[in-house]
C-alpha cells in the first residue's frame, strides 16, 4: 500500500530529463562556471550574425536569397559590416568581458537541480521572460525616444542604419548593451525559473533580437508563426529604423497598440476641448 501511495504522489518524469540527464554527467563543470551564459549568448549571436551575413553577401548574385529581403535594391557592404562588427568587438571587449572575468572571480559556481523542468514550465518560463522583457524594454526604448537628450546620448547610435542587418542588432550604445543584458539575466531569476529555462531563454532573446534586424521575411520568421498578429517581427522593427516614432515594443505588438489609442484619445480629447471652447467664445459673442 505504501508502495502504491508512493507511485500515485510520484511526479511525472520531465520528457527534459534525459537532456538534462546528459548535460549534468557530461557538461557540469561547464554548465557551473559563471562564464557559461555570457558564452553561451555570445556564441549564439556570432552564428546568427555569420549565418545572416552570408546570405547579406550572396544576395546580390542569388535570387533565391533577394526575394526575401526587406528591401531587395539595398546592399549590405563590406564598409558596414567592418563598422559595426567594429563597435560590436569594441562593446565587447570594454564591457562584457570585463564582466565576464568578474563573475569568474567572485561569483561561485552555479548549483545543478537533479530534477529538470516539466515541458509546460520550460515553455511557460520562456514566454514569461519574453512578456516581462518586452515591457522593460519597450518602457526603456519609449523613454529614450521621447527624451531628447537620452536619444542623442544613448540610442541614437543604433538608428545610423535605416534598412537594418543582422549586425545592427549589437550596434548600440554601452548602457543600452548592459540594460538589455541586464534584464535577459534577471528575469529568469524573478520568475524563479530553471537554469535550463533561463539559458533557453537567453538564447530565444538573441534570436528573435537577431531576427528583428536581419532584413529577410523569411516563411519561418516569428510574426508568421504567432497568430492574430501578436508579434511584431522584422516588418514592424525595419519600419521602425524607417519612421523612428513607431514601433517602439521589440517583440510583441500591444504595448505599440494601447499607446496609439492613447494617443489618439488624447488627441480627440484635445480636439474636443478646443471645439467647446471656441463654442463658447463665440456664443458670448
Amino acid at each position: 500500500q505504501k508502495t502504491l501511495t508512493q507511485a500515485i504522489l510520484r511526479q511525472p518524469r520531465s520528457v527534459l530529463q534525459p537532456a538534462w540527464d546528459y548535460l549534468r554527467q557530461n557538461h557540469e563543470s561547464t554548465l557551473r562556471s559563471p562564464l557559461f551564459p555570457v558564452l553561451l549568448s555570445v556564441s549564439t549571436y556570432l552564428l546568427l550574425i555569420l549565418f545572416y551575413t552570408m546570405l547579406d553577401l550572396l544576395a546580390p548574385t542569388w535570387p533565391i536569397i533577394r526575394r526575401y529581403q526587406i528591401h531587395p535594391d539595398h546592399t549590405v557592404t563590406w564598409s558596414s559590416i567592418g563598422n559595426t562588427l567594429a563597435l560590436t568587438t569594441y562593446n565587447h571587449l570594454l564591457y562584457i568581458f570585463p564582466a565576464a572575468v568578474g563573475q569568474w572571480l567572485w561569483r561561485p559556481p552555479v548549483p545543478l537541480p537533479s530534477e529538470a523542468p516539466s515541458l509546460a514550465a520550460f515553455l511557460l518560463g520562456i514566454v514569461g521572460c519574453t512578456v516581462i522583457f518586452d515591457f522593460q524594454y519597450y518602457l526603456w526604448h519609449l523613454l529614450h525616444h521621447r527624451v531628447s537628450w537620452l536619444y542623442s546620448t544613448f540610442h541614437a547610435i543604433h538608428h545610423q542604419y535605416r534598412q537594418p542587418f543582422s549586425l545592427v542588432t549589437e550596434y548600440l550604445s554601452g548602457w543600452e548593451l548592459f540594460s538589455v543584458g541586464f534584464w535577459t539575466t534577471v528575469d529568469p531569476v524573478l520568475l524563479q525559473c530553471h537554469c535550463l529555462t533561463g539559458w533557453a531563454f537567453m538564447i530565444f532573446n538573441v534570436w528573435v533580437s537577431t531576427e528583428d534586424h536581419c532584413g529577410y521575411d523569411f516563411p519561418w520568421a516569428m510574426h508568421r508563426l504567432v497568430p492574430f498578429g501578436l508579434w511584431g517581427g522584422v516588418l514592424r522593427h525595419d519600419i521602425h529604423h524607417l519612421h523612428p516614432g513607431t514601433n517602439f515594443a521589440p517583440f510583441f505588438t500591444h504595448w505599440d497598440c494601447l499607446y496609439y489609442l492613447f494617443l489618439l484619445h488624447s488627441f480627440c480629447c484635445y480636439f474636443f476641448t478646443q471645439s467647446h471652447e471656441r463654442f463658447l467664445t463665440n456664443s458670448t459673442e
